[in-house]
């Protein structure tokens, strides 16, 4: 095989010359819903690696990468910038074919404009070429504190993780726009030399997956589950689940997982002590680390709930304006039963376990020697003590969430603590430990919320006066902008609300024509009005119960109502999982094709919630939330 990078290609041992990549190869020129793999981009834009030795194998994954990112100088006061000692451009360019219009610059100088200096300018480099991203680091999908990781550096270590970047074309066309020149040659040689270097990939032991998915993305892995698939069966089989990853999954050892302890930060209940000097007052970090033996200890409690990644069906907005992120279509959602620990009562072995700590008791306890809240007295009892904490701590806002991955998310204090609200400490998935795919070996499930707030990899829980900080609590990930915004420069996104509790939703996963209009052997008529079923899914997030399913075949002109089947007969209010529907009998319309017929189908909540007709109305840039009429072309014959 022969790797492309910087200013020459070279085999095992054999180099021959080439010429600077300009933008036009770094850019090919491919159609808006074209994608292609990480090793196709390599290829064509920069190299591929080819040495590649053991993955992370341990629960430090995350830090692992940010200490490859680091040796190979992207990271702000990296090595490669340490060793590019000249300050200015040299008059020598890289070669001959060197741009007239455009400078060649020095490490040096890229790292001078890290968005600390006077101007507060922020370069990268990324294949040879310099850009300017200062103007683009609001509208990053994944949030301005990932991409300032790489200010003035280079791209390379960073997307060897984060190779979602290969997905699709759109990163490179922004990046067209974004060029201000191009690297010296010699700095871009100490760039492919320590990528070279990079022994491990963190993608190498990724789980086993069913073959059955369909897979937008695999490093990181993003799969939904068919439309033919999706509707089979009410409990989502695990292999069949529809998985959603930012970062590599992480590995850990039996070691590792027999070491696990979950950090339980419950600081801001503590009594405020005079800090020494001044005078001020002080809360001392009052921090618990739960085993895994421990958690299971406590009462088991099972939660069937629906989990939908905030973009499901993003392609449908696309199909209105191009929008950033993976384009999923209705597959991106699928029901579990989840086991594990209420959150409340692993607050509460925390908070005895602290207990004992000041003590000076320092055994490990479980459930069999503390309170829970099986045995703190009725109901009623319960809620009066949730409302003393509350009136105690006004401040106590937000429940936080850390992953062993490094991502932050929290939810509002009054879902957490709610006993209505469901929120457990997961750690089976359908009867069976969770698999590392899906956040072993403990996730949160958050019922009726986004997923993305349903952590997997959980690695500590706090108590706070905030909600978490981050990327994807409180950056541009998972708010939804209004249609007119496509600059996040353009508002401020500090007050605007992140995805928590969802909308309403359905979906259409069956169409045929009914058995009567079949036997007739008539051919279907552009136009013409014909009989067909049809059945599907409906799902509100808050636990609002569906009421009502609409199906329509000829654009809303009429409508026939589905009957709730699967689901119907959930909790008032705590309708975690979604609705099977379906329709013996809906008129459609015949389409200009002689073969097919549109559906259409809108779902009615609790609240008496309906999905829009469109999405025009409802389009984002980060393409999230569209819950408009879900609409299907469908063959029928």
């Amino acid at each position: 095989m022969i790797f492309l990078r910087h200013g020459r290609s070279f085999t095992a041992g054999k180099t021959i010359s080439t010429h600077r990549p300009a933008a036009s190869v770094l850019l090919p020129a491919l159609s808006s819903g074209s994608s292609f793999s990480p090793s196709t981009t390599y290829r064509r834009h920069q190299y591929r690696h080819h040495n590649q030795g053991a993955a992370f194998q341990n629960a430090n994954l995350f830090s692992a990468a940010a200490s490859v990112i680091a040796a190979s100088g992207a990271l702000l006061g990296g090595s490669l910038i340490c060793q590019c000692e000249a300050n200015v451009a040299p008059e020598t360019p890289m070669n001959e074919e060197n741009d007239a219009e455009l400078p060649t610059y020095t490490m040096a100088q890229v790292s001078k404009n890290d968005g600390k200096g006077t101007d507060n300018r922020v370069w990268m480099t990324y294949g040879g070429c310099v850009y300017d991203v200062t103007d683009f680091i609001a509208n990053h999908p994944g949030g301005s504190e990932k991409i300032s990781l790489a200010a003035g550096g280079s791209i390379e270590p960073h997307w060897h993780l984060y190779r979602q970047h290969f997905a699709s074309d759109l990163p490179l066309q922004l990046m067209e726009k974004m060029l201000i020149g191009y690297l010296h040659s010699d700095d871009q040689e100490k760039v492919d030399d320590a990528m070279e270097q990079l022994a491990n990939d963190p993608y190498e032991h990724e789980p086993s997956r069913s073959s059955l998915l369909k897979v937008h993305g695999d490093t990181p892995m993003n799969a939904e589950v068919p439309m033919d698939i999706l509707g089979r069966e009410y409990i989502t089989p695990v292999d069949m689940f529809y998985i959603r990853h930012h970062h590599p999954v992480p590995l850990l050892s039996e070691k590792e997982v027999e070491d696990f302890r979950l950090d339980v930060d419950l600081t801001i209940l503590s009594k405020a002590t005079p800090a020494s000097g001044n005078g001020d007052e002080k809360k001392q970090k009052q921090t618990a680390k739960l085993s895994l033996a421990q958690i299971k200890s406590l009462p088991k409690v099972e939660v069937t709930t629906t989990l939908q990644c905030s973009g499901n069906r993003r392609s449908g907005f696309n199909d209105f304006r191009r929008t950033s992120g993976t384009p999923w279509g209705q597959g991106a959602i699928s029901t579990a039963k989840w086991g594990g620990a209420r959150l409340v009562d692993v607050l509460m072995l925390a908070s005895d376990q602290l207990a004992d700590d000041e003590k000076g008791s320092k055994p490990e306890k479980d459930a069999t020697s503390t309170s829970t809240s099986n045995d703190k007295g009725s109901l009623l009892q319960t809620l009066q003590n949730l409302q003393t904490i509350l009136d105690e701590h006004p401040n106590l806002q937000h429940l936080r969430f850390e992953s062993i991955d490094g991502m932050l998310a929290s939810i509002d204090i009054l879902k957490a603590l709610s006993p209505f609200g469901d929120v457990i400490i997961a750690y089976d998935m359908n009867d069976e430990p969770l698999p590392r795919d899906h956040g072993y070996p403990l996730r949160v499930i958050v019922p009726g919320y986004a997923a993305v707030r349903n952590v997997k990899w959980l690695s500590k829980l706090e108590l706070a006066e905030e909600q978490a900080e981050g990327a994807w609590q409180r950056g541009l990930n998972y708010k939804v902008l209004p249609p007119s915004v496509v600059d996040a420069n353009e508002v401020d996104l500090d007050k605007m609300p992140g995805l928590a509790e969802v909308s309403t939703f359905s979906g259409i996963t069956n169409v045929r024509r009914v058995d009567e209009d079949v036997g007739e052997e008539k051919k279907m008529v552009p136009g013409e009005t014909v009989m067909v079923k049809a059945s599907g899914w409906a799902w509100a997030g808050g636990g609002r119960n569906i009421v009502r399913v609409d199906i329509t075949g000829n654009n809303g002109k009429s409508w026939s109502n589905g009957n709730l089947a699967q689901g119907s007969n959930q909790p008032y209010g705590r309708a975690w999982a979604w609705v099977f529907w379906e329709c013996p009998a809906v008129p459609a319309v015949v389409g200009e094709d002689g073969i097919s017929v549109e559906l259409s189908c809108k779902a009615v909540d609790l609240a008496f919630n309906s999905q829009p007709a469109s999405s025009d109305g409802m389009w984002n840039v980060r393409g999230l939330a569209n819950n408009s009429w879900f609409r299907l072309r469908h063959r029928v014959v």
